[in-house]
């Protein structure tokens, strides 16, 4: 009972906190108003001696800042909506997932979810769209990450939607919700604040004092709803634990953060890999990473990160307590009758998957659009192909740099000396033409299989080196082996006669014709290398499963009169035809959407500049001048106030000037009294108008 008081007791002080942020950000507005009013009223003062620069200054430093945190509570004061980057699923077209959530929402005592949107994530989660503080209920949704439907067996990811679910059945979506959005406000001001302190050095000599607070009042507002987030999260495993059974729900928590490495792994290893070589992508990458999930030789591998899991701490600003804390407590609940039976799997239909993986590819490559994709069975063989021949890019360039070094290749260029078979040059040029067995062959045959070995194990990394060579004992000589073997492979693959199968913990096997043993080809390039005089045998190996030597790879020039293989592997889609997009990158950029706030900011800052700049100084420049009532006075004087105008005479002149020098008018002196009239009286000017009439001449 004292725990959830206290927890009650941080909630609302956490809702205080946020109510006092919004109250604070429309403080500062009005100071800031008050600040410009201010200003352009001193602009204009009459005893003002210069425009008020320093308002000014201030005014315009602190426009994008104050804008920034407006944006920032507007943005997460309101329902935020659908999250981008989802899929949303209707009732009609995944019956099997609907079914299983309503199902288990029945079981933990709630309402089934309004919405359910799947994620490219490694998680689950739902939100609460409520409004006034959480206090009147809103659209409920549950988000669903699809690596978890497809990497975990039926019965966990029952227990995750039924943790999922709980939070519903104990109300922490509301809590969370506003939680969230306070935290996700306040981190949205604080890098409102620090994008436009490095976009506008003027924002910068300003922005250190707010950021300084804001970063101090959002630690004090994490602090406060840290601890209660994570009593629900306890609470929402206690609930799973009810439905699912306890086991159940651990062995789900566990198999979820081994997933999340693995996932991550995927996309950084394998994905992104062959998306920059071969600019290309799965149709449907979350079949391929079911793929990886089941594959034999990653059982252990997962089992270390399943058994590694509970030694990871909780983030500081994660909702979540740590694993071990989680399991502890799941240990302390009674086992739920019949809990390890079979679940029914939850199928969720492929159209979803490839819709939700645009969503991974949102880059473009200049004059190709969208990354090309493929069916996602072809591009895990062009996965495994890739794999399996990284070796032939460094092969072809030790091979080249070997020739030139010993001048081979200027011995055969085209002018019939040397070896005389036109495989070592292109003809008339004297440039080494494509990679083929022969050229490796001859090599070996003149006695340079160290230097080949010593610049092929320079340009490939150690961790490859190694994985090749299966441990250290082979040496550079094993790394040329393997690398021949390769080539091998690479040729008999695009005749078609053999296919690479894939291997997650090394390179792609290949898989030789019929009646050839998978180690047969290996063993025949072992002993090529490392014992003189057996080339020759090595040739008539590859001969008779049709291999052309003079053949260079696929997409290399041939020599001349040399045809090369034009077959590609089965089932593999890569029109030679397309070009394939040169220096791609994915790395994160300056997206468009920052740049657009980087711009707003800075056009902010100098319209508020020159705006106030220019209105202070028409006010200051026109502080002293006089209004005018709008009734005439007295008439027309001089400038000296003692002389009259007379025209016909010239005027009366100035103290010091000579006569007919004359006056000249000055614009009319107002009265400051209006003039009395007496009835029966006309109003007369009081200067003489005679002069001003003319007179008839006889």
């Amino acid at each position: 009972m004292i725990a959830a008081a206290v927890a009650a007791a941080r909630a609302v002080l956490a809702l205080v906190l946020l109510v006092v942020f919004y109250a604070l950000v429309a403080l500062l507005v009005l100071v800031w108003l008050a600040f410009l009013v201010l200003g352009l009223w001193a602009a204009g003062a009459p005893e003002s001696t210069a425009p008020p620069t320093s308002v000014i200054l201030g005014c315009a430093a602190f426009a994008p800042i104050l804008a920034g945190m407006v944006w920032a509570v507007v943005r997460t004061a309101r329902p935020a909506g659908p999250a981008e980057g989802t899929v949303w699923v209707s009732r009609r077209r995944a019956p099997a997932l609907w079914a299983a959530v309503e199902e288990l929402a029945e079981g933990v005592g709630t309402a089934p979810p309004d919405a359910i949107r799947l994620t490219a994530e490694v998680n689950a989660s739902v939100t609460e769209d409520a409004s006034f503080l959480g206090l009147v209920p809103g659209r409920r949704t549950l988000y669903l990450g699809l690596p978890l439907v497809v990497g975990l067996p039926p019965a966990e990811l029952r227990a995750v939607l039924a943790h999922e679910l709980g939070h519903f059945s104990r109300r922490h979506s509301r809590f969370g919700a506003l939680a969230h959005r306070g935290s996700a406000g306040l981190a949205a001001a604080c890098e409102a604040i620090r994008s436009a302190a490095a976009a506008n050095d003027l924002v910068r000599m300003y922005a250190g004092g707010p950021l300084l607070l804001l970063r101090g009042y959002t630690r004090v507002f994490r602090w406060l709803t840290r601890p209660v987030r994570r009593r629900q999260e306890l609470e929402a495993d206690r609930e799973a634990a009810r439905v699912a059974g306890a086991r159940t729900v651990g062995d789900a928590l566990r198999s979820a953060s081994a997933l999340e490495q693995a996932w991550l792994e995927f996309v950084a290893g394998f994905l992104t890999p062959v998306r920059r070589a071969e600019g290309r992508v799965p149709d449907d990458p979350f079949r391929v990473f079911a793929q990886l999930v089941e594959a034999p030789e990653l059982r252990e591998p997962f089992a270390a990160l399943r058994a590694r899991a509970t030694e990871r701490p909780a983030d500081r600003d994660d909702p979540h307590p740590d694993l071990a804390t989680r399991l502890s407590r799941l240990a302390r609940l009674p086992d739920r009758p019949g809990e390890g039976g079979v679940a029914e799997p939850i199928e969720v239909p492929s159209g979803y998957a490839v819709e939700l993986a645009r969503t991974l590819y949102p880059g473009r490559h200049p004059g190709l659009g969208a990354t090309p994709t493929m069916p996602w069975r072809d591009w895990l063989g062009l996965l495994a192909e890739h794999r399996a021949t990284r070796l032939l890019g460094p092969l072809a360039e030790a091979v080249r740099t070997v020739e030139k070094a010993e001048g081979i290749h200027d011995a055969g260029a085209g002018d019939g000396t040397g070896d005389g078979d036109g495989a070592g040059a292109e003809a008339g040029t004297g440039e080494p033409s494509g990679l083929t067995i022969q050229r490796v062959l001859r090599l070996l045959d003149s006695g340079r299989r160290m230097p080949l070995a010593r610049a092929l194990g320079s340009r490939v990394r150690p961790d490859e080196s190694a994985e090749r060579n299966e441990g250290a004992g082979r040496g550079p000589l094993g790394l040329l082996a393997e690398a021949l073997y390769v080539l091998i492979g690479a040729q008999l693959v695009a005749r078609g006669s053999a296919h690479w199968t894939m291997n997650w913990t090394g390179p792609g096997t290949l898989v030789p014709p019929e009646g050839i043993a998978p180690e047969t080809i290996r063993d025949w390039a072992d002993t090529a290398v490392r014992l003189p005089g057996e080339t020759q045998r090595l040739g008539l190996y590859v001969a008779a499963l049709g291999v052309n030597e003079q053949a260079p790879l696929p997409g290399e020039r041939a020599p001349d009169g040399v045809k090369g293989p034009d077959k590609r592997p089965s089932g593999i889609s890569r029109p030679s035809k397309t070009p394939r997009p040169s220096g791609i990158s994915i790395a994160p950029g300056v997206d468009a959407p920052a740049q657009r706030r980087i711009s707003g900011i800075r056009v902010l800052a100098l319209t508020v500049l020159l705006g106030m700049t220019a209105v202070s100084w028409l006010l200051w420049a026109n502080r002293g001048e006089r209004t005018y009532p709008g009734t005439p006075g007295t008439g027309w004087q001089s400038v000296n106030p003692t002389s009259t105008y007379d025209p016909a005479a010239g005027g009366a002149g100035l103290p010091g000037e000579p006569p007919g020098a004359g006056g000249y008018p000055t614009w009319p002196t107002w009265p400051t009294t209006a003039p009395i009239w007496t009835p029966g009286t006309l109003l007369r000017p009081s200067f003489d108008i005679e002069s001003l009439v003319p007179r008839h001449t006889p």
